[in-house]
């Protein structure tokens, strides 16, 4: 008898498998791949708080080490507009990293198995063991069909989006959305390194690029459904050139000065979250929650989910709170923590271009002292949007707007009104909050 098996051994759950082992638990961690094996398809980036987990966890040295170096600045252009901002510290950690995910999946399945967790790999879970109700083990089959029966007091699902223990547990998806956008990105060889990710905005078009490992780049471009075609591998790198093209002239000659040393990837990803947990059983990483990979946090979200996760059922184990309230808790901190991101992302994953007004924000961004970090901290996730999108900090915002013409009529009206009504005219504050909320998308709504 386990004290909890983990299906699925790559971020999510080896990282649960490994604090719950740390923690002294016995761990049972299957996944149906032989390691190493497969490619991820993925962006790589990890954003700041991901890389303070590694830090608390002593594995940030040996990610580091793979070859991938420090990003401590991210920015967006948006027509004539650019923003390019250092990235807040917190708890001493302000870089991300953009490793290679197959070195980053070994170093964390490494450290569970170091940990103490049992690995068995080529395990393929058919069905749960469930008493009264509540899910006490798993049914498998190993190479060759060989039976697999384990028994836990409580089994984690960490096995991707498209999840076989949230299907075979009926765990129901909620506000979900569907495909937003889809994505061409490759690795290219020649490019400057400096520390940067670049994000474009730019008639309907989100380009990205951003230093990975091996001293490559990574070079891509999201384009809403309807606009996406599949096309050959030099139609690719076209319409990926000029996406750049269109607003950064200098980056789109380096693309086509250097080479592309990579296939193509292609990917879109659904919007939902999942019922996390249950009488004896909790869902972390994509099986739980998955969204569009625009803010490219899929893998700082997994590292996050499994710190809660390892957490909540250590309460629950150790007898310090009874398990099926420690696993609720999960839940409701699970929310709390993806929610507000996870609407960010939604609308940031519509790729519609800026307004005026929208752009004059963001102008007045690169001249506040604060605004502009923390709008790059909020794409990183370390920033909540209903805390840079509240009142106070948008109002503070308006000082930053230039003079005359150049913000248009609407918020030359919506900072008089905020800045220059005298206080005894009621409401006026109030009447400039829905003036933004009306026109300035989603910038706006969250003033509402």
């Amino acid at each position: 008898m386990y004290d909890a098996i983990v299906v699925g051994a790559r971020i999510s759950g080896a990282a649960t498998a490994m604090l719950l082992s740390k923690a002294g638990y016995r761990v049972l961690l299957l996944d149906r791949a032989v390691f190493p094996g497969g490619k991820a398809a993925a962006t790589n980036l990890l954003h700041p708080p991901g890389i303070l987990r590694l830090k608390r966890w002593g594995l940030l040295d040996q990610m580091a080490a793979t070859g991938c170096p420090p990003i401590r600045e991210y920015g967006l252009r948006s027509g004539p507009v650019e923003l390019m901002a250092e990235l807040p510290v917190v708890d001493g950690v302000g870089e991300a990293y953009s490793p290679e995910r197959g070195k980053l999946d070994q170093i964390l399945l490494d450290a569970a198995v170091k940990a103490g967790a049992e690995l068995r790999e080529g395990v393929s879970v058919r069905e749960l063991i469930t008493e009264d109700g509540t899910v006490t083990g798993v049914r498998g089959e190993a190479e060759g069909r060989t039976p697999v029966v384990e028994h836990a007091r409580v089994v984690v699902g960490a096995d991707g989006s498209n999840s076989t223990l949230a299907r075979l547990l009926g765990a129901e998806k909620y506000d979900s959305h569907p495909v937003l956008n889809k994505s061409h990105w490759s690795y290219w060889e020649g490019l400057p390194h400096d520390g940067r990710v670049r994000t474009y905005r730019h008639a309907h078009q989100h380009a990205f690029t951003w230093p990975t490992h091996d001293g490559l780049t990574i070079v891509g471009v999201a384009l809403p459904v309807r606009d996406f075609k599949a096309s050959s591998d030099e139609d690719r790198d076209r319409t990926v050139i000029s996406a750049f093209a269109k607003v950064d002239p200098e980056r789109a000659q380096l693309l086509r000065e250097t080479k592309r040393v990579d296939r193509w990837m292609t990917g879109s990803v659904p919007n939902f979250l999942r019922r996390s947990h249950g009488p004896g059983w909790a869902l972390v990483g994509d099986a739980g929650y998955t969204r569009d990979p625009i803010t490219a946090a899929g893998i700082t979200d997994a590292l996050r989910g499994a710190e809660l996760l390892a957490e909540c059922i250590d309460t629950g184990l150790a007898g310090r709170t009874p398990l099926p309230e420690a696993l609720a808790r999960y839940g409701r901190r699970r929310d709390a923590l993806v929610t507000g991101h996870f609407r960010y992302t939604r609308e940031h994953a519509t790729i519609a271009n800026h307004t005026r007004e929208e752009l004059a924000f963001i102008r007045a961004m690169t001249r506040s002292p604060t605004h502009g970090r923390d709008m790059v901290g909020m794409f990183a996730t370390m920033i909540d949007p209903a805390q840079f999108y509240a009142p106070a900090s948008i109002h503070a915002l308006l000082r930053y707007m230039e003079p005359g013409t150049d913000p248009g009529w609407k918020l030359r009206m919506v900072r008089s009104l905020i800045h220059g009504a005298p206080r005894r005219i009621p409401g006026a504050t109030r009447l400039a909050d829905q003036l933004i909320a009306k026109n300035l998308g989603p910038m706006g709504e969250y003033l509402v």
